[in-house]
Parts: C-alpha cells; sequence; structure tokens
C-alpha cells in the first residue's frame, strides 16, 4: 500500500516533519528541470499573452464599450469584480487539479475556453451576458494565471527546485503590461473593441492553449510527485494538516492584506492624483514606471540574492508598501517623489510576486504545492476583487484620498505584522521537528 494511504501515527509523523522542515523523503537532490529553456521560455510568453489579454486588456476595452454602448463604470467594473471573487473559489480545486497531473489540460483547456469567452464578449450588446463572459474569464484566469503556472513550474521541477523557474517566469510575466496595453491600445484604434477583443481570442486559442500544451508534459514531471491513483486522497489531507499550522494562517491573512492594498492602490492610484493636482500626462508618466520597476525588482533578486530564504526577502520587502504609502501621504506632491513611490512600489510588487510563488514550498510544505497554494491565493483573490470597491466607498463618504490611503497604510502594516509573524512561526516549526 502506498504510503500516503495509511492511516498510522507513523505517516502522520512523516507528513508533519515534511511540512515543517520543507523536506520530502522522496528526494534530497533536486536535478535540474528537464528541458527547462524550452518550458520556461514558451511558458513564459503564454503568461505574457494571458496576462495581457484576460487582465490588462480589460480597463481600455471597458472604457470603449463604455462610450458606445453607455453604461456606467460601476456596471462594467461590476463584471470584473465577480469574476475575480469567482477566480478566488476556483483557486484550490485548479490547484489540487494541477497536483493530480492535469496541467496541461487545465492550462491549455482554459486557454481555449478563455479565447471562446473573448469571442463571445465580442458579440454582446447587453449587461447579462457581458457579464456571463467576464465571470467566465475570471474563473480561468485561476487556470491560465501566475498561480497555474507556479504550481506546473513546482510539479516540473520538484518544490525544492521550484525557484529559479518560478524567479524566471515572473521576468517574462513582468512584461505583459509593456507588450499588450499598447497592442490593445493600437487595435481599439484601428478596428474597435469588437475587433480587439476577436484578437485576443484569437491570442488564446491559438498561441496560448498552444503553448501550453506543448510545453507542460506530465512525463517529463519530478519524480517526488505522489502517484495519480492516491495524490488527491493524500492532497487533501496534506492540506488540512497545512491548515492547522498557524503559520499558515499568519501567511494567509499576510497575502490577504498584501492583495487587497495591492488592487485597492492599483485601481485608485490614477484618479488619486489626479485629485492631488496632477496633469493626466504626468499621471500616466508616473504609472509607466510600475512595470519597468517589477521586472527590475525581479532581476535584483534574481542577480543579487538568488540563495536568500524567501523569509528573509519577504520579511525585507513587506516594509516597503507602509513607507511608500506614508510618502505619499505626508510629503508635499511633487513628480519626483511620485515617481519614487511608483518605483518603490512596482519594486516591492514584483519582488512579492517571486515571495508568495515560493512561500508554501520554503515556509510550509514541499507537496501538493498547487493546492495548498490554491487555498493561500483564494481569501486573496477575493480581497483583491472588493478592495477596489471598499476604496471607492471610503472615498464617497469622506470625498478625498486622504482616508483611502490612510486605509491602504493600515493594510500594508497588517502584511507586515503578517509576514513577520509567519516567518517566525515557520521557523520555530522547523526546528521544532528536527
Amino acid at each position: 500500500m502506498h504510503e500516503g494511504m495509511r492511516c498510522s501515527p507513523s505517516t502522520g509523523s512523516r507528513l508533519r516533519n515534511e511540512r515543517m522542515t520543507g523536506t520530502s523523503a522522496a528526494t534530497t537532490d533536486v536535478p535540474p528541470l528537464s528541458g527547462r529553456s524550452w518550458f520556461i521560455t514558451g511558458l513564459g510568453i503564454g503568461q505574457i499573452c494571458s496576462w495581457g489579454s484576460l487582465y490588462y486588456a480589460f480597463p481600455p476595452i471597458a472604457e470603449a464599450m463604455e462610450r458606445e454602448l453607455g453604461w456606467s463604470k460601476p456596471e462594467t467594473y461590476g463584471a470584473a469584480t465577480l469574476g475575480l471573487i469567482l477566480a478566488g473559489f476556483a483557486a484550490y480545486p485548479v490547484g489540487s487539479a494541477i497536483d493530480r497531473g492535469h496541467g496541461r489540460f487545465v492550462m491549455a483547456g482554459g486557454s481555449l475556453i478563455a479565447g471562446l469567452l473573448l469571442l463571445g464578449w465580442s458579440q454582446i450588446a447587453s449587461l447579462l451576458p457581458f457579464y456571463l463572459c467576464v465571470a467566465g474569464i475570471g474563473i480561468v484566469q485561476a487556470a491560465t494565471l501566475y498561480e497555474p503556472a507556479f504550481a506546473v513550474v513546482a510539479r516540473r521541477s520538484g518544490s525544492g527546485g521550484a525557484r529559479a523557474g518560478i524567479t524566471a517566469l515572473t521576468l517574462w510575466g513582468g512584461f505583459a503590461s509593456t507588450v499588450f496595453i499598447p497592442i490593445v491600445q493600437h487595435l481599439l484604434d484601428t478596428v474597435g473593441w469588437r475587433g480587439t477583443l476577436m484578437v485576443l481570442g484569437g491570442v488564446n486559442l491559438i498561441l496560448c492553449a498552444t503553448l501550453y500544451a506543448l510545453v507542460i508534459d506530465p512525463r517529463a514531471d519530478h519524480p517526488e510527485r505522489t502517484a495519480p491513483a492516491t495524490s488527491a486522497m493524500v492532497g487533501s489531507g496534506i492540506v488540512r494538516g497545512v491548515m492547522r499550522l498557524p503559520a499558515f494562517w499568519a501567511l494567509a491573512i499576510a497575502l490577504t492584506a498584501y492583495y487587497a492594498a495591492f488592487s485597492a492602490f492599483t485601481f485608485h492610484f490614477y484618479p488619486l492624483l489626479i485629485e492631488r493636482g496632477f496633469d493626466t500626462g504626468t499621471v500616466v508618466a508616473a504609472m509607466a514606471i510600475i512595470g519597468p520597476a517589477q521586472v527590475a525588482g525581479r532581476i535584483a533578486i534574481w542577480v543579487f540574492a538568488p540563495k536568500a530564504s524567501v523569509r528573509l526577502i519577504g520579511s525585507a520587502v513587506v516594509l516597503v508598501f507602509p513607507v511608500a504609502l506614508l510618502a505619499l501621504q505626508a510629503l508635499p506632491p511633487s513628480f519626483t517623489l511620485v515617481a519614487a513611490v511608483a518605483a518603490l512600489y512596482g519594486g516591492a510588487n514584483g519582488i512579492m510576486t517571486i515571495v508568495r510563488g515560493l512561500a508554501v514550498p520554503e515556509m510550509l510544505t514541499r507537496e501538493a504545492y498547487g493546492a495548498v497554494n490554491g487555498a493561500l491565493a483564494a481569501p486573496g483573490t477575493i480581497a483583491r476583487a472588493i478592495a477596489p470597491v471598499g476604496a471607492a466607498s471610503i472615498w464617497a463618504s469622506t470625498g478625498s484620498y486622504d482616508a483611502v490611503v490612510i486605509a491602504l497604510v493600515i493594510g500594508a502594516c497588517i502584511l507586515v505584522i503578517g509576514f513577520w509573524s509567519a516567518a517566525l512561526l515557520s521557523v520555530r516549526a522547523s526546528r521544532a521537528a528536527i
């Protein structure tokens, strides 16, 4: 009988030790990724296209739809909120499916469905079908963006060897907004929002689905992975065990606060700066700094701290968020300050993408990566959907973005406390298990 199927104390002790220490009985020497160059490159190009077409394309397309169809922003962005909430609920089952070896089916199939939904969206003329299409796209985001891609990398390399692959993948993904926002704007100017959606649908149907189907090969997965016949039962048991760890809940609180602050800042940075008296050209210039800063932050980790622990990297970078937000609130407005805040925020956010991708194997467990990461991401994804609406409500009740920034500072402080607590608790758990 497979070891994970026994309900004996020794098995529970073994799984607990693996969760605490981050080691696996299956392997101690992690070989390099098989076919890593083509695997990461293909997955990375797919992530640029998935993020660009399913996430970054929404605001400019929504604006064009509002002008033509006469819809309000709450009506259009309500659909995006619904989609993100559904993505949060889909995160755990998607991660669990990838743990069972279905990464190719999940990501390639998700891209095919995304393409069909984008094509359907291009034909709508009323709110109900629009909401249905965007809600469906929210669900397939859980199957095509970073979390499933990280789980695929962890399965290919073994969780203990996922660091290099996840870091490289985030470098690729960091170019999504830089590549796709100009493309989408050009398409909107030339073929309109319906034609733009048709092109983006084709990108998912032809490019993304093909890349994911070609590069994700279950036969090349690392041998530490659990046997398919028993992985569902073992995976759910590991998730239940990890959820009994205080470090899991501290990390969940930290990441939920991060997602909420990140989402609210992203959606409200533009109107906040307009309220502070900056013209639109200056605001766009400041926002354009964020994308390159994200890539720069990830490169800095790649070059200067390739082997530093995620606990150390995360504990340092979370401090940047409250500092940047306090500077934005307390110091006199100037483009230099705003540019510095945008650069700090972008760099820290880029590094946090790596941290959240590696927190599970380095702080919780190297087993059932997809399911555990999905469980961690679910409340954060829902918070990411709700936070912009909450920030708008604060602004509406106070008539100023000052209270919104204060709320963001509080959220950033919760992130700091939560992550530091998770780091400390995971270290103590590791020492207790030795």
